[in-house]
């Protein structure tokens, strides 16, 4: 299991939103680049950055800063927010991404999405972020009324490589996980599945790891280990200890 540290992008600072509300922001640093460098030498074997002001303005508005992460860390990158095109998916490549997550572009123009996905097999994922179960985009201020089981089949055949699945009304709440949706996004899809919104502390890790049996491929957490509910050291330690 892939234990991601997030480092969410809002002008030029490292931050957490909760609930994806734009003003409801925490700035934990002054400098991303600091940030994703200290959780990889914290031992991150996988890094998930969000360019928030790109999710928000459907453009790249943070590149340098990402492409500068890109660059002093050896780990393997995964980019969100603002990816509505090919020539953007392509940009974030050439800096050193490993792999794309699009969402908004998936719910609104599937050709695009499709095209990108073929033009980079298995490096592009799709974002599901829902309240309630009910799918949302534009930096989740867009309501779809699209049921998540329902589109998960379309997210396979269009070609998307992994599901990031956020559950936004506990996204940087730190409540806990919605065990029972997650194991819902897992049983009606065979893509791998990385979970979002709610991780709290080890015991969260310890109830998210026997999922991997049903095709979790990770989690992803950001407010927990920066205001040290979660150590991420430790959870990583701890899902070592059981993959040896």
């Amino acid at each position: 299991m892939i234990l991601f540290p997030a480092i969410d992008i809002k002008d030029g600072k490292c931050v957490r939103l909760r609930q994806g509300k734009y003003n409801d922001v925490t700035i934990f640093s002054d400098n991303p680049v600091d940030m994703a460098m200290y959780w990889y030498d914290l031992g991150a074997k996988f890094l998930h950055i969000v360019d928030l002001d790109g999710a928000f303005e459907g453009k790249p508005k943070n590149y340098f800063i990402i492409e500068n992460i890109c660059k002093k860390l050896d780990i393997p990158v995964q980019l969100g927010g603002g990816i509505r095109d090919i020539e953007t998916a392509r940009g974030y490549f050439d800096a050193g991404v490993t792999r794309v997550i699009i969402g908004t572009l998936f719910l609104e123009d599937r050709d695009r999405f499709v095209h990108i996905c073929q033009e980079f097999p298995s490096k592009v994922g799709v974002s599901l972020d829902a309240e309630n179960g009910i799918l949302k985009s534009r930096g989740w201020v867009r309501d779809t009324n699209i049921e998540i089981t329902s589109i998960l089949p379309d997210v396979k055949s269009s070609g998307a490589g992994f599901i990031v699945y956020t559950d936004i009304s506990r996204d940087g709440m730190q409540t806990g996980l919605n065990l029972e949706s997650i194991k819902g996004v897992l049983k009606n899809t065979s893509l791998p599945v990385i979970a979002a919104g709610g991780v709290k502390d080890m015991k969260d890790i310890m109830a998210l790891y026997p999922l991997t049996k049903l095709g979790l491929q990770g989690a992803i957490t950001g407010r927990a280990i920066y205001e040290g509910t979660l150590d991420l050291k430790e959870a990583l330690s701890w899902i070592s200890s059981q993959e040896d």
